[in-house]
């Protein structure tokens, strides 16, 4: 999984065959949230949806694609319906892209759908194909000790840099400009199945200076500094998350003894450092009942 842990809490209650939610009133307080209820709210059915999360919107963490996730999973439970991962991912993406017409990849939503750690392989796009890398008991101890994120202080804004990515893939060879990633996403995952923590920091790292190479601004000043800091105490890896910009998150490979780290990086103005782990379960529905 790739941020922390998003939490839709439905309760739903029987009204005959009256739909309480409008399915063709337009979205207005929250249309993501809005549009899955009116994908799936089952018919006769009232729906009171509280939404948690343990890391702030806009951090480059994939908070609006698991919310997402997992009310679409709690609403076709509700209708009594059995959802794989694959499945579910599927129709969170299409409610982002098809309902709403967002740009979104698939990786936000299959991390919070399968959970663990996969090597995902899109092609062609939406098209994907997920492998399960199987780690080590100690590698996931690893992982939780020497992994921390910290949050930059503002929500990343980048429609602008997005915007000239694009533009630049689109009249560029998108395969030259894009296989760096490719190959940091291979051979992180090779390091993972190693148990080589600090190989996995270099991909991290790898993947951070081909984000730089498609846009300068994708990777902030904010995030630079943190970097620097990190750098200087001998971190093995770091990558700014999601699509960067000045705002978002970077998410540090420390030392195996971290303590310097987390305490230099406590000490930072205006940087703070989130409460995540790695998790190896993926969405799952709990009846409170």
């Amino acid at each position: 999984g790739r941020g922390g842990e998003a939490v839709v809490d439905l309760r739903v209650r029987s009204f005959g065959e009256r739909y309480s939610f409008p399915v063709h009133a337009p979205p207005s307080r929250h249309p993501l949230l809005e549009t899955a209820l009116s994908r799936w709210c089952p018919p006769g059915v009232s729906a009171k949806v509280e939404v948690a999360c343990s890391v702030p919107p806009g951090s480059g963490l994939g908070t609006s694609a698991s919310v997402v996730v997992a009310l679409v999973a709690a609403l076709r439970a509700a209708a009594g319906k059995v959802t794989d991962a694959d499945e579910l991912a599927a129709e969170a993406h299409r409610i982002e892209t098809e309902d709403l017409g967002l740009q979104s990849g698939v990786q936000d939503q299959i991390a919070a759908a399968y959970g663990g750690a996969n090597l995902v392989v899109v092609g062609p796009y939406p098209t994907v194909e997920v492998r399960s890398l199987q780690l080590s008991n100690r590698t996931w101890e690893a992982l939780a000790r020497r992994l921390v994120t910290v949050y930059l202080g503002a929500p990343h804004r980048s429609s602008s840099i997005h915007e000239a990515v694009i533009a630049r893939l689109a009249r560029s060879d998108r395969d030259v400009l894009l296989h760096p990633l490719r190959s940091a996403a291979h051979r992180a995952a090779l390091a993972l199945v190693a148990g080589d923590i600090d190989a996995y920091g270099e991909a991290m790292t790898y993947n951070t200076e081909a984000q730089a190479l498609l846009h300068p601004g994708l990777v902030g000043n904010r995030a630079r500094a943190v970097i620097e800091r990190a750098s200087s105490l001998g971190a093995a890896g770091w990558k700014v998350n999601g699509a960067g910009g000045d705002g978002g998150s970077v998410t540090i490979v420390c030392p195996e003894d971290p303590a310097r780290v987390l305490a230099e990086l406590d000490s930072m103005s205006g940087i703070t450092r989130l409460r995540l782990g790695p998790t190896r379960d993926g969405a799952r529905v709990v009846d409170s009942d």
